[in-house]
């Protein structure tokens, strides 16, 4: 009984941004708790070796290539899904960019990136699905937001509005979708080493101050995501809705 809390077998999981980093670790750890998933990007050679990586294993893999800001595709994209592949179960919202600046000085060509990408992505993914979810009664979204949900740090102000943006979409689709049967939360990381985050891993006055200011005294690694994830994303939570799950290393618990 406790195990099956935590089992997906049986449903299938649409990862948006799935083509490497946390994206890819998420996708990858959902299907070793038993779900079929659907990798998402925008680039299919990427996103067509990451599938391959994952059926290698013996896992159910499929590509899928639409741009999170393209409305349309999105739309046009989940309902191929749909027909051809089966009922999206789990919804992770991964999708995001970031771009660094003082603020002073932020190009306004960026700012309106990020937010298309980071918030009207999960916004335009989050709506078609849950359109599909509402008629069958049942579904999981997870987004994914940020300690940057909740923080500040100088030159990323408009990656930090977009994360806070996300954790209060993460309450308004609880809002209105949890009556017809769909739990909606944010899993919000702290600073993890990826591809995004590389430069900053390579800087040793930035790491020294993150191993400092993070009460667990270092950066995360992606796997250490995947119990989250998968905890939102089975029947485990089934009573969880409109939550952030900060797991951040004690980050935000901590001046």
């Amino acid at each position: 009984m406790a195990n099956s809390l935590f089992s997906l077998e049986g449903r299938l999981a649409l990862v948006t941004g799935s083509g490497q980093g946390i994206g890819f670790a998420l996708a990858r750890g959902l299907a070793e708790h038993g779900a079929s998933v659907v990798l998402n990007g925008r680039d299919a050679a990427r996103i067509g070796g990451a599938v391959e990586r994952l059926r290698a294993t013996g896992f159910k893999a499929h590509a899928s290539t639409f741009d999170v800001t393209d409305f349309q595709a999105v739309n046009a994209d989940i309902a191929r899904i749909e027909a051809e592949i089966g009922a999206i179960d789990i919804l992770i919202n991964n999708a995001g960019v970031q771009f660094r600046a003082p603020l002073e000085d932020f190009p306004e060509e960026q700012w309106e990136r990020l937010f298309k990408t980071n918030v009207s992505g999960a916004f335009h993914a989050g709506k078609a699905v849950a359109r599909h979810m509402i008629a069958r009664g049942m579904g999981k979204i997870i987004n994914i937001g940020s300690v940057q949900s909740e923080l500040a740090r100088p030159n990323i102000a408009p990656y930090t509005a977009t994360k806070g943006a996300i954790r209060n979409l993460t309450r308004g689709m609880c809002a209105d979708w949890a009556k017809h049967g769909l739990q909606i939360n944010a899993i919000a990381p702290g600073y993890f080493r990826t591809e995004m985050n590389q430069a900053l891993v390579d800087n040793p006055e930035f790491s020294a101050w993150l191993e400092k200011r993070t009460p667990a005294g270092r950066w995360g690694n992606v796997d250490e995501l995947i119990g989250a994830a998968v905890f939102l994303a089975s029947d485990a939570s089934s009573f969880v809705n409109g939550h952030t799950l900060y797991v951040d290393g004690g980050m935000t618990a901590s001046v």
